[in-house]
């Protein structure tokens, strides 16, 4: 009775099983369960770990080195990520794959002498040429040109319980496809239409043979425009604008004779009479700068635009990269990626993330990063989602170019960069947004209860509207463009689908609550205008769809019937995993119950996990690491006194839920800053309630640098899991994966993905001598990844160098298996080694 989802292929032969199902290991296997020494209070285990301290402790005053096998915290360079080898191949190293943790060296601009190491860049840099545009890949979404043959309904192939809705497929894309046709036949093209920012807001027309100042709004209730500020101090009446029939105000300053009349970096607004008469001022609609009134300015405390025409146009050194096809996603906030170690009130830099924080993410692995806060909003705790200006990068952080840098740099290291955009509602602010701008309270957004969001105290965006479909869609183009970002993680995507928003609906009857009359179709189909652009703007463009409701064919192409997104989070999985901590010992976990969470998601739609992005820790909630170790965080991570049971387990179980997500979940993976190492404690933004402080909006680097403290081993097991990904990729769309055991009773799970064989062990206790495992391939195996491995904070109860041998003779549904030692609360990673 839940025909919603459907994971690939190959998992579902295997679930077609109960979930309770396991093979008869018990009447056939030579394995008998232990009780861990590890876990253990026995004198023999804590003497382990008391001399992997001690040699912690020596080689942080460089009286020893340390070497990868001993039980202590190791500096990345030394990591070793042992790959299975044959003859004539060689182990891969951490160093070989470019994977760093902890202990980040900062990155410098080139002019800059300082003396630190520059960070790896492999983006192809200009040379006196304009930069290449990147070319389709196989993996990439690319637009169909036939689009006006299709009908809509080639989804069907792929989920066949969607004949019943044809209907309502054919209607959705017939109403996609009379509105692309209206808009090529008015505008020339959907890029055309797109290109708004080219038009409207107050810019310097360089035009030789009439330069001057540019100043053009849509404001059709309005009853009078004027365009003011330090420039002809502040007069209202200088400079008016004219009207047009299409509600359109225009007004033309030319230069005088030192150039524009209004300079580079100067405050302005515009003055306006509004449809009511009342005598206000605005932020243009589509500025592209804001900044925060200083004290005793006239609009103070609220935002002014500001003119941003530097004297030299920043010029972007490095090529876009080939946006990747296993999609390894760092989610980051660069205002609170501050230390704040003083105490004081901080707000990050783009160009501090640039030079410090950047460096970490190319160690760790990661192919991507996700920027959130990035579109101006007044108010900070908000989160970056009650957005005021949709095309202005928030100044809280820096100026335009410093952006641009930190996205040229994060090129430069073959990263792609994805933004989190906000075109699902819009912050209620009027004198500093877009809410009543001329007046009404409909002209961005529907008029009456349907243009309010009860929940976010927010405006909703009437999609059917001209002007606001050229509006949002001119800004996705604008932040593809002007800023280069490779594509967005859109917010909110459930509500936009629905006139409802998904507010009291838990799509648990059929799917007739998709295509129903709560379905908003003027938004569905923006969204498929809005990714049929940036597919076709930017090749290799990525579009993440944040939905809660499951929306079939979201993550299907335009021209198939779908909605045009690459990936859909997978946002069941980091709900499941805070319940498992919150509500369940673990002896309580059903591995039957994780794995059909995390692999339960619909057939040929990609999606991205998680365990935890910024959501699950907002005040109010846990980082996993909390949950796992609370208080114990503050005073039991130190490796200079023994480990006790709660760190112990914490430690172990992170590393478990971190691969567990990757490995089974999707095509793609997301962490949120910090949580890779384990961040304590949980994000709370300055606000009345916590009397403005910002203790939790930042994040404790120095936990994972310190090589005394126990984050480093987290630290460490986050790179190697993307190293892992780099050698043997696992993550990509139609990767093999199978599930062959997920045994509730001994609390294990073995899966293949990809060419590995990974093997968990959630039990508290047991660990397996001789534990049989299926496996599809013959021959010879190698561990290649190890949670129980020193560096990563394990025990090392298995021998790095052991040859596993297959036997052939089928078990658990596999042709072959294999005979291995499985410690508790472990994961080991297998791979051929013939």
């Amino acid at each position: 009775s839940w025909p919603l989802r459907f994971p690939s292929l190959s998992f579902l032969v295997h679930h077609l099983l109960p979930p309770f199902f396991t093979c008869p290991i018990a009447a056939a296997r030579s394995s008998f369960a232990i009780h861990d020494m590890a876990h253990s209070s026995t004198a023999v285990g804590q003497t382990l770990i008391v001399i992997g301290s001690i040699a912690c402790l020596l080689a942080a005053s460089n009286m020893v080195s340390v070497d990868a096998g001993a039980a202590s915290p190791l500096s990345a360079g030394s990591l070793r990520l042992q790959r299975a080898a044959g003859p004539s191949q060689t182990p891969q190293t951490l160093s070989n794959l470019k994977l760093r943790g902890g202990d980040a060296t900062s990155v410098v601009d080139a002019n800059d002498q300082d003396g630190k190491d520059q960070a790896i860049r492999i983006g192809a840099k200009k040379t006196g040429k304009e930069l290449a545009t990147p070319q389709y890949m196989p993996w990439h979404q690319i637009p169909d040109q036939n689009w006006k043959t299709k009908d809509g309904c080639e989804v069907i192939k792929w989920d066949p319980a969607l004949e019943g809705c044809k209907g309502s497929l054919q209607y959705r894309y017939g109403r996609y496809k009379e509105l692309k046709s209206r808009i090529i036949e008015v505008e020339g093209s959907l890029e055309n239409f797109a290109e708004g920012y080219k038009k409207f807001g107050v810019f310097h027309n360089n035009d030789p043979s009439n330069p001057g100042i540019v100043g053009r709004e849509w404001a059709p209730g309005a009853q009078w425009l004027g365009l003011f500020g330090d420039f002809n101090d502040w007069n209202r009446g200088q400079y008016p604008y004219k009207k047009d029939d299409y509600g359109v105000w225009t007004v033309f300053i030319p230069d005088g004779p030192n150039g524009s009349v209004i300079g580079h970096n100067t405050r302005y607004k515009i003055a306006m009479t509004t449809s009511t008469g009342e005598e206000t001022t605005r932020i243009p609609a589509w500025a592209n700068y804001a900044v925060q009134a200083p004290k005793g300015a006239p609009t103070h405390p609220g935002y002014d635009s500001v003119f941003w025409n530097p004297p030299e146009k920043f010029e972007f050194q490095y090529e876009l990269p080939v946006t990747p096809r296993s999609l390894r996603i760092y989610e980051a906030h660069v205002g609170m990626s501050t230390s704040c170690d003083n105490g004081d009130p901080d707000v990050n830099t783009y160009d501090n993330f640039r030079k410090n924080i950047l460096p970490r993410i190319k160690r760790l692995g990661y192919n991507a990063i996700q920027f959130m806060a990035i579109q101006e909003h007044p108010y900070y705790a908000s989160f970056g989602y009650h957005i005021a200006n949709l095309f202005a990068a928030s100044s809280r952080s820096g100026d335009p170019d410093s952006l641009k840098r930190l996205i040229d740099e994060a090129h430069a290291m073959g990263m792609s960069v994805l933004l989190d955009v906000v075109h699902s509602h819009a912050a209620k602010n009027i004198l500093d947004g877009i809410n009543h701008f001329d007046g009404t309270p409909h002209q961005y957004f529907h008029e009456g209860p349907e243009g309010y969001h009860s929940l976010w105290d927010s405006r909703i965006f009437n999609y059917s509207s001209w002007e606001v479909l050229r509006f949002l869609l001119s800004n996705l183009r604008w932040w593809l463009e002007e800023y280069r970002f490779d594509g967005f993680r859109f917010d909110g995507v459930t509500s936009i689908l629905y006139k409802h928003h998904g507010i009291g609906h838990c799509f648990v009857n059929g799917y007739g609550e998709y295509f129903g009359l709560g379905t908003d179709m003027d938004a569905c189909v923006y969204l498929m205008l809005a990714n049929d652009l940036i597919h076709s703007i930017r090749p290799g463009a990525i579009s993440i769809a944040e939905d809660v409701s499951g929306m079939p064919t979201l993550g299907r192409p335009v021209h198939e019937g779908g909605f045009g997104f690459d990936y859909r989070l997978a946002m069941a999985a980091p709900d499941m995993w805070i319940k498992l901590l919150k509500e369940s010992t673990d002896d309580q976990w059903d591995m039957g119950n994780i794995v059909h969470t995390l692999t339960n998601r619909r057939y040929k739609e990609k999606v991205v996990c998680y365990c935890e992005s910024h959501d699950q820790a907002l005040v109010g909630d846990k980082t996993i690491a909390f949950w796992l170790m609370d208080k114990e965080m503050y005073d039991g991570m130190s490796l200079l006194t023994p480990a006790n049971s709660i760190v112990d387990r914490g430690i172990a179980m992170h590393k478990i839920i971190r691969l567990m997500t990757m490995a089974l979940g999707g095509e793609g993976y997301l962490t949120f800053m910090g949580n890779e190492f384990g961040h304590p404690e949980w994000i709370d933004f300055p606000r009345l309630g916590n009397d403005w402080s910002y203790h939790h909006a930042r994040r404790q680097w120095h936990l994972a640098d310190y090589t005394h403290l126990r984050y480093i081993h987290l630290n460490n097991f986050d790179a190697a899991m993307h190293g892992l990904e780099e050698a043997y990729p696992f993550l990509h769309e139609g990767a093999h994966e199978y599930v062959s055991l997920k045994n509730d009773g001994d609390k294990m799970i073995v899966a293949e993905k990809g060419q590995l064989l990974f093997v968990f062990n959630v039990h508290p206790t047991n660990s397996y001598q001789s534990y049989r495992i299926g496996t599809a391939w013959a021959g010879k195996y190698k561990i290649v990844l190890d949670s129980d491995w020193a560096e990563f904070g394990g025990h090392e109860r298995n021998d790095r160098n052991t040859e596993f041998f297959s036997q052939s003779q089928h078990w658990c549904g596999r042709p072959h298996y294999l005979e291995v030692y499985s410690p508790s609360r472990t994961v080991q990673v297998f791979a051929r080694a013939d």
